[in-house]
């Protein structure tokens, strides 16, 4: 649980500790396609790789749903719209 603004030191934490996690989720999938594209892989290596990429894939959807639950929604379960008229979750993608 983080603070109400989410700007307090907990929810810097998380957010630190989602962009790392994301990161390293955005280099495996380059290394995986390096790798895939090597066709000497043993059974051992594309069993660490898948559970690796397993990991990563756990980890951005953690993110994601932490993510969603603190977009602010309406009563009729359609997004919230911000001032300016769009929905709150587009909002972030601009600014």
């Amino acid at each position: 649980m983080t603070d109400d603004d989410g700007d307090g030191r907990l929810s810097r934490l998380a957010d630190e500790m989602e962009a790392a996690q994301l990161k390293a989720g955005v280099e495996l999938f380059g290394y995986s396609g390096e790798m895939l594209g090597d066709h000497k892989l043993s059974k051992r290596e594309l069993r660490f790789l898948a559970k690796s990429l397993r990991e990563a894939l756990g980890d951005a959807l953690r993110v994601a749903e932490s993510r969603g639950e603190r977009l602010p929604s309406c009563a009729d379960g359609e997004p919230y719209e911000g001032p300016d008229g769009a929905p709150e979750s587009e909002k972030g993608a601009r600014e």
